[in-house]
């Protein structure tokens, strides 16, 4: 039987044929052979616990206790050899931190961070972490509910899904949703499921709801995003005029307001000419045939003198006699009067003497393609019908392609990740 498989009944004798030897070797006692102090050893009644104590404490082997190799009355000592440390030759993903993980996600389109997060526990984390989903594009994709729910729980600051479609979405988010830049513009979206998104946001800058259904619930809860610059609400409707007039008094810091073609009485375009931030630099007012008069292009250039766009197309109710009111704006530098049928198409060309700053001026339905060029030669420094579309608050402009690179911009930056059919 080997050493490394001593088994375990003679390891007392051992120990205690050692303890004697040193013990006799103390007493001079040297004439005596090994046998015959085994012989008197197993004759005397000797202590041997006592002898066991004095004894040096040798390294006890390890006990190996498999059901197949012991058995009742057979036990066997097993040293386990020890492993030679192999060189590590290369690292290990496990090993990485989580920030160096996270700077090479970053590089990953997001159909690849979606594969990735499916990997493993650690990687499904940090595929969601929020440093990843700054900003996503989710137009094209069907299905949105479960998707926008999902990018919303992630921390998103920058949300582009026009033209989406959601069915359902039942959104409850524990905290506030960091939201800065939002466009949902010609969305189909249950009125009930914007509520839930935009009740949670407080730090929207930039936002485009254009042609959705809205609700007084919603205008109040974006009357808590005092930080708004751009507001695209073109073509809403579901609204009051009491919370427009709220909502705009408590969000002072608009400097694009876009309220065109909306579902809009005589009320609301004065709660909107009373109450529009007096720093607005970019409005569009167009669309209100009957409801805007004279009287509120008045109000509304006494209180914002910092106006640089100002589009005033369909309101039929304006005359010429508003010209004066309109030379007051000192930093009027593009004017839209298209289809406001009462003007006097002579009238225009006092317009370029009248506002000095003036640039661009739209007249679309009111000069025809004959009379154009001898107008343009009456007003040489400035441009005429050159912009069919505007561009005042809207997240990409109309005058863009759509499905060209620049299309799938919002508000002139791209969104990190983006849903590719």
């Amino acid at each position: 039987m080997t050493k490394d498989s001593m088994p375990l009944q003679d390891l007392p004798f051992k120990n205690l044929q050692g303890s004697m030897l040193s013990l006799s070797t103390k007493r001079g006692n040297k004439r005596r052979s090994r046998g015959l102090r085994s012989e008197v050893l197993e004759a005397e009644c000797t202590p041997i616990d006592l002898i066991q104590q004095c004894s040096p404490h040798t390294k006890h082997q390890r006990l190996i206790s498999k059901d197949k190799e012991n058995d009742d009355t057979q036990f066997v000592l097993g040293r386990r050899s020890r492993r030679k440390r192999e060189a590590i030759t290369g690292l290990s993903w496990d090993h990485l931190p989580d920030e160096l993980i996270l700077r090479i996600l970053c590089y990953l389109p997001l159909q690849g961070l979606l594969r990735v997060s499916v990997v493993c526990k650690r990687w499904n984390r940090l595929a969601f972490d929020e440093s990843l989903w700054h900003s996503v594009d989710l137009e094209g994709l069907t299905h949105m509910g479960p998707a926008l729910q999902q990018v919303l729980k992630t921390g998103v600051r920058r949300l582009r899904c026009p033209r989406a479609f959601v069915e359902e979405l039942h959104f409850i988010s524990s905290g506030l949703v960091p939201l800065v830049e939002m466009d949902l513009s010609s969305s189909i979206i249950p009125t009930s499921a914007l509520e839930s998104i935009i009740c949670s946001c407080r730090q929207l800058e930039y936002l485009s709801l254009e042609g959705l259904q809205l609700s007084d619930s919603i205008i109040h809860s974006l009357a808590k995003n005092v930080n708004l610059l751009h507001l695209n609400l073109s073509g809403c409707s579901g609204f009051s005029a009491t919370a427009l007039a709220d909502m705009l008094a408590l969000c002072c810091r608009i400097e694009q307001l876009n309220i065109s073609w909306c579902s809009f009485t005589s009320n609301h375009v004065k709660s909107v000419v009373n109450n529009v931030s007096s720093s607005v630099s970019h409005l569009n007012l167009s669309g209100y045939r009957e409801n805007l008069t004279l009287d509120d292009v008045k109000v509304l250039v006494s209180r914002c003198q910092q106006i640089h766009t100002l589009d005033l197309s369909d309101s039929t109710l304006l005359m010429a006699d508003s010209f004066p009111v309109l030379a007051q704006l000192k930093c009027l530098v593009h004017l839209s009067l298209s289809r406001c049928y009462h003007i006097n198409l002579a009238a225009l060309s006092d317009l370029g003497e009248n506002i000095p700053t003036l640039n661009l001026l739209d007249v679309f339905g009111l000069v025809t393609d004959g009379h154009l060029p001898s107008l343009k030669k009456e007003m040489p420094r400035i441009s005429i019908n050159s912009r069919p579309f505007t561009a005042v608050a809207r997240p990409t402009p109309s005058s863009r392609l759509i499905g060209s690179l620049s299309d799938c911009t919002m508000w002139n930056r791209k969104c990190r990740l983006r849903f590719k059919l």
